[in-house]
């Protein structure tokens, strides 16, 4: 599992190999990962936009950036918690994704909430 927290605010990401909806002959790998997003500080914040950075195993990078997270922009008072699930296909069996989250506070600030990098892995392919 993949944690961080940046200015009061965690992120942990948990990924699962979806084999039912891969297709590794024709190198297609999906892969699915929960995201739980916690404030734990003692001010408000609202996630408006991500970005990511998937890399593949061959070292590709793809960059991934847009509003808020499954069609949301949640705003998170001090002890609110939410969670959502997304995917991601890969041309090979393994791989990794981090990134960050734009925050902004009532007062207008802005931050970005790291997300720590968390593998994308075939069970078994690592061996």
């Amino acid at each position: 599992m993949s944690d961080a927290v940046t200015e009061g605010i965690r992120v942990q990401v948990r990924s699962r190999y979806l084999e039912e909806q891969s297709l590794p002959a024709q190198g297609r790998y999906l892969f699915t990962y929960t995201i739980r997003i916690s404030n734990e500080g003692p001010e408000d914040a609202q996630l408006m936009a991500r970005h990511w950075v998937i890399t593949d195993a061959m070292g590709h990078e793809q960059h991934v950036q847009g509003d808020g997270v499954v069609g949301r922009q949640p705003y998170l008072r001090p002890g609110e918690t939410t969670e959502y699930s997304s995917f991601c296909p890969l041309p090979t069996p393994h791989g990794q994704m981090h990134g960050s989250y734009r925050m902004v506070r009532p007062d207008g600030s802005q931050f970005d909430a790291r997300i720590a990098p968390f593998a994308l892995v075939v069970p078994d392919t690592l061996n």
